[in-house]
């Protein structure tokens, strides 16, 4: 190499990109959304604190990338749930309790999707990874409901009580039971059962 070349990190531009996501998301795991820096996930990838900035204007950005990635991960495993079934009700109970094991094993995703503090209106396609997530569900809340509107409101107050009993659970609220994970996954199937007769009609 020629003497007045000057040596980069070895990343490429994809690579760069990869090891960036990932530096921050152990940081996201280790330290929640708060702890996470472009300088912290800089130094974890091995590159120069100017790097990032080569992908992510500013750390809003790089979060807005991470929360793609998490809402993704977490429409595939819902989506793999309620594939398991083919009754409409069992597959929106399927999806409450998927929702809590999700927030279970993948704490860090979790967070990302709604702690991050972002702002949809900026990022595009933050907001539309979050509104596919919650398309999963339309299909059978549709089948169920006499109409659209009905529908709609079954999924929200679905996810919403989905979404209580997981952040009961990563937040330590059930931690006095003999199993937490077991009575969150529980309780959220059944308050979607009891939802489901609520709505349909």
């Amino acid at each position: 190499m020629p003497k007045n070349v000057k040596r980069t990190s070895g990343h490429h531009h994809g690579d760069l990109r990869h090891a960036l996501e990932k530096a921050a998301l152990e940081l996201v795991a280790t330290k929640g959304v708060s702890g996470l820096t472009m300088a912290e996930a800089s130094r974890r990838a091995g590159v120069s604190v100017a790097a990032p900035y080569k992908h992510y204007p500013d750390r809003d950005a790089l979060l807005a990338a991470l929360a793609v990635r998490a809402y993704t991960h977490q429409r595939q495993r819902y989506r793999a749930a309620m594939a398991e079934h083919t009754d409409a009700s069992t597959q929106l109970a399927a999806f409450a309790t998927a929702y809590v094991q999700f927030a279970a094993d993948e704490p860090a995703l979790f967070e990302l999707t709604f702690a991050a503090g972002l702002n949809k209106a900026r990022f595009p396609e933050l907001a539309a990874a979050g509104q596919a997530l919650f398309t999963e569900l339309s299909a059978p809340a549709r089948a169920l409901c006499n109409d659209e509107h009905r529908a709609h409101r079954l999924v929200l107050a679905i996810a919403a009580s989905a979404h209580g009993h997981a952040v009961f659970l990563t937040e330590g609220v059930l931690s006095d039971l003999a199993d937490p994970l077991g009575t969150a996954k529980r309780e959220s199937a059944i308050a979607a059962s009891a939802l489901i007769a609520r709505y349909v009609e």
